[in-house]
């Protein structure tokens, strides 16, 4: 017996290797609309966001709508530009999803990337009807408003105890906490460890097999607890 029976993922930073894209085209999109390009590690901190409010947090002066605008145009052809060959999935995590799936368990992504968007990484991975249910920014609350965890619990009528949340950021951690969800933060994304583990999540892991390692265990502990 699967004790969490629903997994949801974070997409960038915790099932592909995309974190560098994703700072090089907020770089460029803000160069290419005369804003300050900002350190890298200001703009991991804000990855996991939608892209209107990832650009609220990074530049809160711009108040334009055609500014902001400009700016979501230019980070979309850039990274779509970088996207001709799709980031690769971090290793483990191809035979992992497999093996969660053939284990029982139901799998959902909640992402902070658009619908178009995730569509076509989706698409370039092979995966269109992999994922149970996912969910994007553009069509639900940002995270981390828990809305869309509440929506892909409801659609696979799970409870929240019987759900884990996976991600790379606080937003990830703090809409699973919202949501009365379990969750485990992945140390190779986005965040520093450090700043994950403040937000309490079950597990940290540096490699993704140790989630389906971690996952077993708890597994076997639920079919002691059950025969005993």
């Amino acid at each position: 017996m699967n004790r969490y029976e629903l997994l949801i993922f974070d997409w960038d930073g915790t099932l592909v290797d995309s974190i560098g894209r994703i700072v090089q085209s907020i770089s460029a999109a803000a160069a290419s609309c005369g804003l300050p390009v900002l350190d890298e590690s200001v703009i991991k901190g804000i990855i996991g966001l939608g892209l209107p409010e990832a650009i609220a947090a990074l530049y809160p002066h711009v108040t334009d709508s055609r500014t902001a605008e400009a700016f979501r145009r230019a980070y979309a052809d850039h990274y779509l530009s970088l996207e001709v060959e799709p980031s690769m999935p971090y290793p483990g995590v191809v035979s992992a999803l497999q093996d969660f799936r053939d284990r029982g368990h139901l799998l959902a992504v909640a992402t902070g990337k658009g619908r178009r968007g995730l569509d076509r990484v989706l698409a370039g991975q092979g995966w269109d009807d992999f994922f149970d249910v996912t969910r994007c920014a553009d069509e639900t609350a940002s995270k981390p408003d828990p809305l869309m965890l509440h929506e892909i619990l409801s659609h696979c009528g799970v409870p929240p105890e019987r759900a884990l949340m996976i991600g790379d950021s606080v937003f990830d951690l703090e809409m699973a906490r919202r949501a009365g969800v379990d969750s485990v933060a992945v140390s190779y994304g986005a965040q520093p460890l450090d700043v994950l583990r403040a937000c309490s999540p079950c597990l940290t892991i540096k490699h993704f097999s140790e989630l389906s390692d971690w996952l077993r265990s708890a597994e076997s502990a639920v079919e002691v607890a059950y025969v005993g």
